[in-house]
């Protein structure tokens, strides 16, 4: 029997992970690496890695999955190379099977050991999945906006 909470996770996820697709959809290596902004902003493959490398994250704590290794920092220095679209599918992937595994427990607490500030302070399943869908969520509206200043150029 299907679990309608997971299932309502995979369609919001769903929706924002192809949002992701669309943001990266036809650009060139050098405009997924321009930061149209300027300054300290982030480029549209940092921000991609970023929101796919916290979602994995995320999704693996909320479903008891081992955590992924991860280099948070080295996510803001991501430069694109020709294989970029691959890297993110294979991401993609990564993310949606996490919820065809384990036991949905939303009670289940685990530890978000890739950031410091968070090292500490256990969450339940129920928050890593609500921070993951928030936190992508958010990105994606931040790489749709960087695609609008970078194509209005």
């Amino acid at each position: 029997m299907a679990d309608p909470t997971i299932d309502a996770f995979r369609e919001v996820l769903g929706e924002s992970l192809d949002e992701i697709r669309r943001g990266i959809a036809d650009l060139s290596v050098a405009e997924l690496n321009a930061a149209p902004a300027g300054g300290e902003t982030n480029s549209i493959a940092v921000i991609a890695t970023h929101a796919l490398g916290a979602t994995l994250s995320w999704l693996s704590l909320a479903m008891g999955a081992p955590l992924p290794e991860r280099d948070r920092d080295a996510e803001f220095r991501t430069v694109a190379a020709e294989d970029f679209s691959d890297r993110v599918e294979e991401k993609i992937a990564r993310c949606l099977a996490l919820l065809d595994s384990g036991t949905w427990d939303p009670a289940r607490m685990g530890t978000p050991n890739w950031n410091p500030r968070l090292a500490t302070e256990p969450r339940t399943a129920a928050y890593a999945a609500a921070h993951a869908l928030a936190h992508v969520g958010e990105h994606v509206g931040h790489l749709h906006m960087t695609r609008e200043l970078l194509l209005a150029r």
